[in-house]
């Protein structure tokens, strides 16, 4: 696999823990909202993530048979809501409240995401580490033709 390749790859990973970190900050943005557009309390949501095959230049299937392995990214495929029990709290008061004065909370754990926000982190850096790994692999092969 060539260097600009490993490249794209870790590109790809980038992008999609970039889109869960956006995710991520919409949920803990909403974490208290009980009232949407589409009616009732927020509803977490989440990144749905799918592999893909990274394209293969004109040249490149000329070179390999179709037996050589794929190399594959990865891609976001959708934002997708989270099912689940919204939090129930007794606040007569509220202006969202039902007939029994509780009021629904929307499904976002406030742990739970921060966890999913530093894996995403984790993820985006080890990306990143990746790239500057290539572009030094790339430097040295340069260095070593001089």
């Amino acid at each position: 696999m060539d260097l600009f390749k490993a490249i794209d790859i870790a590109s790809s990973g980038m992008a999609a823990q970039r889109a869960r970190l956006n995710v991520i900050s919409m949920n803990l943005a909403n974490a208290n909202t009980t009232r949407t557009g589409q009616g009732g309390p927020y509803r977490r949501k989440t990144v749905v993530f799918e592999s893909m095959p990274m394209a293969r230049s004109f040249h490149e299937h000329l070179l390999h048979s179709t037996a050589k392995p794929q190399v594959y990214g990865v891609r976001v495929l959708g934002v997708a809501p989270v099912k689940g029990p919204f939090k129930k709290i007794y606040d007569p008061s509220h202006p969202d409240a039902d007939e029994n004065g509780y009021v629904s909370l929307p499904n976002v754990n406030l742990v739970q995401e921060m966890a999913s926000m530093l894996n995403a982190n984790r993820g985006y850096e080890a990306n990143a580490a990746a790239i500057k790994t290539a572009k030094e692999m790339a430097l040295k092969a340069l260095e070593l033709g001089r």
